[in-house]
């Protein structure tokens, strides 16, 4: 994972392992790696690695089994989803469809160039 420096790196950390579970690395009820795993793995510190996990667990998207680590939650796909939908809509969206009136995109021309794109990632 390359870190950025425009965000905090427990951040980074949560988004990477959303990512992964997104992905399908981590299935419903499936142990993540422990925190000093994490740490381990992410080149930083415990902390920064526990923070990450605190942040995961907050959101709900992962929950503790007293001695036996952190596991995804069974509906940690949805909730990744909407959270990120959630994000795009409140600070992406505004940003897109200024660009794309500025390059004179109509929403016909983007929604072709959309349906192309998801049959191109199939």
């Amino acid at each position: 994972m390359a870190i950025n420096s425009d965000r905090p790196i427990y951040l980074q950390i949560a988004d990477s392992l959303t990512d992964d579970i997104l992905a399908g690395r981590y299935q419903p009820d499936s142990r993540i790696p422990s925190v000093r795993e994490l740490s381990a793995m992410m080149q930083v510190n415990v902390n920064t690695a526990m923070r990450a996990v605190e942040q995961l667990e907050r959101n709900k998207i992962i929950y503790n089994r007293r001695g036996l680590g952190y596991f995804t939650a069974n509906n940690a796909v949805e909730l990744i989803a909407q959270q990120r939908r959630d994000e795009f809509f409140k600070h992406e969206i505004d940003y897109f469809f200024n660009r794309l009136s500025q390059i004179g995109m109509d929403s016909v021309e983007l929604l072709q160039r959309y349906e192309t794109y998801l049959k191109l990632k199939q």
